[in-house]
């Protein structure tokens, strides 16, 4: 058996960080082993609990967060009770885990995973690899949705789809989003490649709402859908947006869904990309629940609740300071149209921290148009970028007299507040400026937790990854880091 950073506990976690460090210690979501052995090893052991809900199944690159969310939220307006998976987390890993829209408590964070830990421990003994986080961390997903018990549950891959360990579920209802390129390392080269290994959670007999999506990608699900007898459901001809206008706030929106016609619904998300994802949402809810429409009094009600923290989401004001999670160019480019859309920022000051295996030029090209300033950061955990190494990347897209290099998150967005409350510096009105902080999950929940929290989030991430890092030093076990972003 491979040697790995964790050690069996002799007796249960006690605390919310007893069992993260557990779950942290072993193999990172960045290692793959593509199998599904080790969950199916583990859900057979714990009763196959995956089987006793019905599943909503999202892929695709980016929106699978928000749109999982706006599901929940649909599906808890017609009261059924909801379990939802989604990764990365913002702030707290136990966001992962959502019974009836709440996370998970810590103390029920802690109970479900001594529950599953033992079975961990028996897994690990029997096969080749041993378990790792993500696999884990759905281990305890699924554990928990039994046991509430859920009405239905809506589960988000960590990445790809064949063989994530969200995969061993037979899921009612799959959900493609856009699929775009990110981690090419991992799922493929090409578009073609990508979509293939996101048609995995197609399942025979199921129904499988598809986002608008290249010719490429569409023929590979399409032929997907064909194969195992999948009835198939297309934004832009079997539902779509049929109207949208930016509003304080959010916009209004009219849908075509499945059914009916859905008029008159305001959705406090921004952006043409937050319509196309509640329209897949829309549609998702309704081949779930089969025959018949919605009332649209219920779905005007669920997307007026709609929340989606650290996409777009604004958590400041004078000056306004929106976060947002984009950390592809797919991703950069709907969230930079969505900001000349809805907002009217004169200067628009950027603070921007990414992960080191992404396309940051790709990235940074998307957000140059828009974005008067850059102030280049990076997080506190070791795949990110240094400042410094980002701000070269950043000089020669935006040229030098557009970027600055902050190391300290803190500090960066206190530097970019000056400058777009200093708007006159740029040619424009003082007061209109505003700062977005992106380029990652974990920077934008870095920067949730010093601007809406205002603790000390960032100086405990960072004692506590030192900590790990010197654990996985005295290891065989590579030092990649254990977060991705899906």
């Amino acid at each position: 058996m491979t040697d790995f950073p964790y050690e069996p506990q002799g007796r249960p976690a006690e605390t919310v960080a007893e069992a993260e460090d557990a779950l942290l210690s072993r193999w990172p979501e960045t290692r793959l082993e593509p199998s599904l052995d080790r969950i199916l090893a583990f859900t057979e052991l714990l009763g196959r609990p995956q089987d006793s809900f019905p599943v909503v199944h999202l892929t695709g690159t980016n929106g699978k967060t928000s749109t999982s969310r706006m599901i929940d939220t649909l599906l808890r307006t017609l009261n059924l009770r909801t379990g939802r998976f989604t990764s990365p987390h913002v702030e707290k890993m136990s966001e992962r885990i959502s019974i009836d829209g709440e996370p998970l408590s810590d103390e029920a964070f802690v109970a479900t995973f001594n529950e599953v830990a033992p079975y961990l421990q028996l897994v690990d003994a029997t096969q080749p690899h041993p378990m790792s986080f993500f696999e884990s961390v759905v281990a305890m997903a699924y554990a928990a949705f039994a046991d509430a018990p859920v009405d239905a549950a809506v589960v988000e891959v960590g990445m790809g789809g064949s063989w994530d360990a969200t995969n061993v579920v037979d899921a009612k209802v799959a959900v493609v989003l856009p699929v775009a390129m990110d981690h090419a390392q991992y799922l493929g080269d090409t578009l073609v490649d990508i979509a293939r290994e996101k048609a995995g959670i197609i399942k025979s007999g199921s129904t499988v709402v598809l986002a608008q999506q290249t010719p490429e990608v569409a023929a590979v699900l399409l032929e997907r859908a064909a194969e195992v007898g999948a009835t198939v459901a297309r934004e832009g001809m079997e539902f779509g947006v049929v109207s949208r206008v930016p509003a304080v706030g959010g916009q209004h929106l009219s849908l075509q869904g499945l059914r009916a016609r859905y008029d008159d619904l305001f959705l406090p998300l921004y952006g043409a990309h937050q319509a196309q994802n509640a329209a897949v949402a829309l549609a998702a809810v309704e081949a779930f629940l089969g025959e018949g429409a919605l009332s649209v009094d219920v779905v005007r009600e669920a997307f007026a609740q709609a929340t989606s923290p650290g996409r777009l989401e604004v958590v400041r004001r004078s000056p306004t300071v929106v976060l947002d999670a984009a950390h592809n160019p797919h991703g950069a480019a709907a969230s930079a149209a969505a900001l000349q859309d809805s907002f009217a920022f004169e200067p628009l000051i950027g603070v921007m921290g990414v992960m080191g295996d992404k396309d940051v030029e790709g990235v940074l090209a998307a957000f140059e148009p828009h974005v008067a300033h850059l102030v280049c950061t990076q997080n506190s955990l070791p795949r990110s970028m240094s400042a410094a190494d980002l701000g070269r990347l950043a000089v020669g897209v935006f040229g030098e007299d557009r970027v600055t290099v902050e190391p300290d998150l803190r500090d960066a967005i206190d530097r970019a507040a000056a400058l777009a409350e200093a708007g006159a510096a740029f040619g424009e009105s003082i007061g209109s400026g505003g700062v977005l902080v992106t380029g990652s999950v974990v920077t934008v929940g870095e920067a949730r937790a010093l601007l809406v929290h205002k603790d000390d989030a960032i100086d405990r991430a960072a004692a506590r990854t030192a900590e790990r890092i010197a654990l996985r030093q005295s290891t065989p076990i590579d030092t990649a880091d254990w977060e991705d972003e899906a």
